[in-house]
């Protein structure tokens, strides 16, 4: 069964708008991972300075244009609550990378394919 030429054309423009948005979308969650590992990071490094302070040590929180004291236990108790979202945000961004990474590669074999098919 040959499918003609108008027809083939119009399904590689279809795939190649796929790859393309998939390219774009790669880009954009490459962009927001590395941002929430950097976010991940300066968490848990100031989780592990605070840590070394005494409870009673005056610690603040930059609140908008002003700071606010909290408890050292606190503020621990924040950073880790926000390392765990931040690891589940990693995650979740890690697998939406491998879908449109793989989403990508097919399109592009898919292309491949259709041509050499029609030579």
């Amino acid at each position: 069964m040959s499918i003609s030429n108008e027809a083939l054309q119009k399904l590689v423009r279809e795939i190649e708008s796929q790859a393309i948005a998939a390219q774009q979308q790669i880009g954009l969650v490459r962009t927001q991972l590395a941002s929430r590992q950097r976010e991940m990071r300066l968490a848990h490094l100031t989780r592990s300075e605070i840590s070394t302070l005494p409870p009673d040590t005056p610690v603040y929180e930059g609140v908008g244009k002003m700071f606010v004291c909290l408890p050292v236990p606190e503020l621990q108790t924040k950073l880790g609550g926000q390392m765990k979202d931040m690891e589940a945000e990693v995650e979740s961004l890690g697998k939406r990378l491998h879908y449109l990474e793989t989403t990508a590669k097919n399109s592009q074999e898919h292309i491949e394919r259709m041509l050499k098919g029609q030579q």
